[in-house]
């Protein structure tokens, strides 16, 4: 028996699993900017017909009440593994194919784990105990109708395809739903009057890989519910990459390497947690027009540096001949070495690869405390040298000069709660202060980047150790520029 383990709204569930404020209200995780897209939405907010990748002005249209959270891939990230450590404990065949779901071969388990509908209310309970986060299982022989079955009852739903029913599944299973079935293959379908995957059964094979091509042979197989395909617990990645969608189109190359910069050294972080180095550097390019481009180049050595990816993107970027704006800036690397494996040296002395060498020294002192201390805590000195006029978060841009007022009640007053607060803003690079009032009250201001105030507002909604937040209010106010750092004020 084959499960998927699919996480309900899951950028939204964890948005508001950390902010209570957040909770049965409409939520989706999206920059604020014209062009940004939904990442993802609470069930609230599809209440509204808001689903992902919808742009935030349609959501903003059908519900004017939504709820914008800028969300943080990193949170997402570190919630994502701790699933995957739970998923292992049932079955050493775990496949992720994705942040938020996962496959998992549990036959021959069942003697430790006990029947496909006992494991999977295990692995529902686990993963809610651990991380007060729903996700909805789906079980059956083959993998496709394991995925298909995890979005039956969807949220927190459970649903077992059990062998004697899986021809009345396939039967009246609307062809919609089978994966890899897209709108042009709806359109030939509707044509040959396929409503249902049973109906694909009373075509030949031949017929079908005619109309699909090579769809047309998996077709075939899962109209008879045969899917082949393998539960791949160690599947290597073969690329990473990393972008961002503007919110108003640039021209200034000094720009484009920022956003090249910055793209480098989180695609680097990315790819030293995965152990590996890289020979081939990738840039794209998405203009105003909507055309892209991408330019790769294939190294000699292997290099695993942030500083080391933004030269050669750099190098690719100063090679073109560019006459329209730019919308997106990405970097990718791919062709994968293990960071372990033996590297045959040079016989005459290689500036570059001892320089290279040392960079990666010094990235992974910063992936170290950046693991600590979070993503903001250290940034690269060389983005000074390529100042923007816009900041971006993702695909949101920000003002830099961005300050909230915050009044804090319930058990909050003392030296823990003025200390943590103190630490977290200073992690977050924010500058203002934090103070108790005579009413009992604490009363605090943060002024800095859009995403790291709301970052450090969610924070303070779940507040310190020992502490009890009751309330939470807050008030835009004009930044005071004497703040440059963060204080603890009596």
């Amino acid at each position: 028996m084959i499960l998927h383990v699919d996480m309900d709204a899951f950028f939204a569930s964890v948005e508001q699993r950390d902010n209570p404020g957040l909770r049965g209200k409409p939520v989706i995780v999206a920059g604020h900017s014209g062009r940004s897209v939904v990442s993802a939405a609470s069930y609230e907010a599809r209440k509204f017909g808001i689903h992902s990748a919808m742009p935030v002005f349609q959501a903003r249209q059908l519900c004017p009440h939504i709820i914008i959270q800028p969300g943080s891939r990193e949170k997402y990230a570190r919630d994502s593994r701790k699933i995957m450590t739970i998923l292992r404990q049932f079955s050493p065949l775990v496949e992720p194919v994705s942040i938020d779901e996962a496959f998992l071969d549990i036959a021959g388990c069942e003697k430790l784990i006990g029947s496909a509908e006992q494991a999977a209310q295990k692995i529902k309970t686990e993963i809610f105990n651990h991380l007060a986060l729903t996700c909805s299982v789906g079980g059956a022989p083959v993998r496709f109708l394991a995925k298909i079955a995890s979005d039956m009852n969807k949220p927190d739903g459970l649903t077992i395809i059990h062998p004697e029913a899986m021809p009345k599944t396939i039967e009246t299973l609307p062809i919609s739903k089978v994966p890899g079935v897209g709108a042009r293959a709806l359109e030939q379908m509707k044509n040959l009057h396929i409503e249902t995957l049973g109906d694909v059964a009373k075509f030949d094979l031949a017929l079908l890989k005619n109309k699909f091509g090579s769809f047309g042979q998996r077709l075939f197989q899962l109209a008879r519910g045969i899917d082949p395909t393998p539960i791949e617990p160690e599947r290597p990645r073969k690329s990473i990459s990393g972008e961002v969608t503007l919110s108003q189109d640039i021209s200034d190359p000094r720009e484009v390497k920022s956003l090249l910069l910055a793209q480098a050294h989180r695609v680097g972080n990315e790819l030293r947690a995965y152990n590996q180095r890289c020979r081939k550097v990738s840039i794209k390019l998405k203009f105003s027009d909507f055309s892209q481009i991408t330019r790769s180049k294939t190294l000699d050595t292997w290099i695993s540096s942030s500083n080391a990816l933004f030269d050669q993107a750099v190098s690719l970027y100063d090679n073109l001949t560019i006459t329209k704006k730019i919308r997106l800036v990405g970097v990718g690397v791919s062709e994968f070495q293990d960071r372990q494996t033996p590297v045959q040296l040079s016989l005459f002395t290689d500036k570059n690869q001892t320089n290279n060498r040392q960079w990666e020294i010094v990235d992974q002192a910063m992936d170290s405390v950046l693991a600590k201390f979070g993503p903001n805590a250290l940034n690269k000195a060389n983005l000074n040298n390529y100042k923007t006029s816009t900041k971006y978060i993702g695909d949101q841009k920000v003002n830099p000069f961005y300050a909230v007022e915050v009044t804090i009640t319930g058990r909050v007053q003392g030296v823990c709660f003025r200390h943590e607060t103190h630490r977290e803003a200073q992690t977050r690079g924010l500058s203002g202060y934090v103070r108790n009032m005579p009413d009992g009250s604490v009363q605090a201001l943060f002024q800095g980047e859009q995403g790291n105030v709301q970052q450090m507002l969610a924070w303070c909604r779940k507040g310190a150790t020992f502490s009890e937040v009751k309330d939470v209010s807050t008030r835009t106010v004009p930044v005071d520029p004497a703040l440059t750092d963060f204080k603890i004020r009596y």
